[in-house]
């Protein structure tokens, strides 16, 4: 993989940040037609205005990924509790896929969390994003089943915890 920087997103790159992650979403066959969540997908600016919004962009500043962090207690907060930070939405264009862009926007959610003392991060996804998957536990993370959860009627999501020292 070229060199790649992880850091917040710009204001400009909002369009192409919710165009990307739609777009993933729908490669990875996760996200049907004109959902709500599509329109929630590539709500970038909004995820920008209420959580951190993070881009992985290449040495030309080409964006090839994004992730939004969801500080606990904070309306993109889901899953977690008080003390620990979730990821949401993390998204790699189709074009990157397979080259580090998510596990290196994985790591910097886990600094993040380290950063600001949490003591562990939590995440939800897809039961069909197997590839990501396998990208979390090798990060170190593990499946709670106790925490899985329904959004909408038909759609079930696994949880992931990983504890920090």
């Amino acid at each position: 993989m070229s060199e790649l920087t992880i850091r917040l997103a710009r204001q400009d790159e909002y369009g192409a940040v919710g165009e990307l992650t739609v777009e993933a979403y729908r490669t990875g066959e996760v996200l049907e037609g004109g959902s709500d969540y599509a329109r929630s997908l590539a709500a970038a600016e909004d995820r920008a205005a209420e959580a951190e919004l993070l881009v992985a962009v290449d040495e030309e500043d080409r964006v090839l990924g994004t992730v939004t962090i969801a500080l606990p207690g904070t309306r993109y907060a889901e899953l977690s509790d008080g003390a620990e930070l979730e990821f949401r939405m993390l998204a790699v264009s189709p074009a990157a896929q397979g080259r580090g862009v998510g596990e290196a926007l994985t790591r910097a959610v886990i600094a993040r969390a380290t950063d600001l003392g949490l003591h562990a991060v939590v995440m939800s996804s897809s039961p069909l994003m197997t590839t990501a998957h396998r990208i979390y536990e090798r990060l170190g993370f593990h499946r709670t089943p106790e925490r899985d959860w329904s959004p909408i009627p038909g759609v079930n999501l696994y949880a992931f915890r990983l504890d920090l020292p």
